[in-house]
């Protein structure tokens, strides 16, 4: 037997609680429609009650497209214990479900409302009895729940007594302030669906000391029937359980549980939360960071083409992601061929040692290397390789400075011999030419013509990675091209110049 599990999804309510997030109508109706059509959430807290008249008509555009597409009874609004004030804003919105703010602990009851317990359920009961009148749906949130389980069991047990004899949908039991371990989770959770099994309860979990995956993994093993989730889990404080993560939790370790979530929807949902939202999704995110389908040793990469040494079930497929091999001073030879399979280019065995090399090195610099940037390194590898070094750069200093003219001083070796010249220009590499020309000057030798001098970086590339400088060359015989690469611009040019020296007679 398994149990189908509710996911309410509240980033466009509680998620917007994050400090300096705030969603425009039309955003929270894009997300709304996401989430119910395409994530298949089965229920969206969309708005609280009384805020603005800006979030009125947000939930009013929510509203009159669920209402054309069947899904009004999905929609739901924090409301609260305030005679009709919530009453009256909810029928303006055109919602039918309320999610009442109730308080779930004496502590809160005594020192917040200043009330006795009897005289809040009596307010509560002619709510949802004005709300019965109204055809709203209601379900009651107990704010601070978990310390209520802790310090004011009785009053818990007492409230839930009242609760089970309204007419009412749903218990929602918040952690408000983030305060439950797993274990706790499980016990309390437990004892009130034992003890009350007439009762639908959901759990809202929040995440101050990084527990909140754990707690919705506990609480459903306990016996919950429904949990409440965020994208990227957005919320006040350190957030709410967020979404991606909970749901490969569940259905990875806890299989007497089925979900109505589409999990290749996740990914997409988590980036334009992400950007309506403003905050960025950390590289290392479980299921949505940029980084978490990605190998970046060597070995890892090697066991992956052996028979999957290093894969769990989180594969990227579920979340409509793909593996990647990151490049750099921690790549081996297998990282290196996996990116070339993608790219369709097949190296020989030496080559690809040469090329593996030339990626460990700009990974040495901190250099970020992409896999559209593999046949610009393979191109001015392999090149290097096949030009005999007969001329080097030794040793350069630029220089550019503020209403000064550039300059550049420079040493090279031809054959056994090394000379040293320095020159201005209008630019570092006019410089660096200059004083070039002063050296095969000495020799007598005359350098060719550059007549045309392009930098470009890999489509797809990062412009702080690579650049490739590609100069074309004219003397009496031919014209000629050259290039070279490096993450910085002129340093390319560089190379791409010594490339042309060494081709000279």
């Amino acid at each position: 037997m398994t149990r189908y599990i509710e996911v309410m999804d509240t980033t466009l309510r509680d998620g917007e609680q994050t400090s300096g997030v705030s969603f425009s109508a039309s955003e929270k109706l894009a997300l709304a429609q996401l989430l119910l059509t395409e994530v298949k959430v089965d229920r969206v807290e969309v708005a609280s009650a009384r805020v603005s008249a800006g979030e009125l008509e947000a939930v009013q555009q929510i509203t009159r497209w669920a209402e054309s597409v069947g899904l009004l009874d999905k929609i739901e609004v924090l409301t609260f214990v305030d005679g009709d004030a919530s009453l009256e804003w909810m029928r303006a919105s055109g919602a039918k479900v309320m999610n009442l703010l109730t308080k779930g602990s004496m502590n809160h009851l005594t020192h917040q409302l200043k009330k006795e317990p009897a005289e809040h359920f009596a307010d509560i009961k002619e709510i949802i009895k004005e709300a019965q009148q109204s055809d709203l749906q209601v379900n009651v949130y107990l704010e601070d729940w978990s310390n209520g389980m802790r310090t004011s069991p009785d009053y818990v047990l007492q409230f839930l007594d009242f609760l089970q004899t309204q007419p009412i949908r749903r218990v929602l039991l918040p952690d408000t302030l983030g305060v439950l371990t797993p274990s706790d989770t499980y016990a309390f959770v437990g004892q009130l669906v034992n003890r009350y099994p007439n009762l639908h309860f959901d759990f809202h979990a929040h995440n101050d000391y990084d527990l909140s995956i754990a707690n919705v993994m506990e609480a459903i093993r306990g016996g919950a029937h429904g949990i409440h989730l965020t994208v990227n889990g957005l919320g006040e404080r350190a957030g709410n359980a967020p979404m991606a993560s909970a749901i490969a939790v569940l259905r990875d370790f806890v299989p007497d549980v089925t979900l109505g979530v589409v999990e290749k929807s996740l990914y997409q949902v988590s980036k334009i939360v992400e950007t309506f939202s403003g905050l960025r999704i950390p590289d290392n995110k479980p299921v949505v960071g940029d980084n978490v389908f990605t190998q970046t040793a060597g070995i890892h990469a090697d066991g992956d083409k052996k028979n999957n040494l290093y894969f769990n079930a989180l594969l990227p497929e579920r979340f409509g992601r793909q593996r990647s091999y990151a490049l750099g001073k921690m790549s081996g030879k297998a990282n290196i061929e996996n990116n070339l399979r993608e790219l369709g280019i097949q190296l020989s065995e030496a080559d690809l040692k040469k090329v593996t090399q030339r990626v460990i090195e700009l990974g040495d610099q901190k250099e970020v290397v992409t896999r559209e940037d593999l046949p610009y390194v393979i191109a001015d590898v392999l090149n290097t390789n096949a030009i005999a070094s007969r001329v080097e750069v030794l040793n350069y200093v630029l220089t550019h400075s503020k209403d000064l003219k550039p300059s550049a001083t420079l040493r090279v070796r031809i054959a056994e011999d090394q000379f040293e010249e320095n020159a201005q220009g209008d630019g570092q590499y006019d410089a660096f030419m200059n004083a070039l020309k002063k050296i095969y000057g000495k020799k007598k030798l005359v350098l060719p013509e550059l007549t045309d001098y392009a930098v470009r970086i890999p489509t797809g590339g990062k412009t702080d990675a690579l650049c490739e400088t590609i100069i074309t060359w004219k003397d009496n015989k031919r014209e000629f091209k050259t290039r070279g690469l490096d993450s910085d611009q002129t340093v390319s040019a560089i190379k791409a110049t010594q490339k042309m020296l060494n081709t000279l007679d």
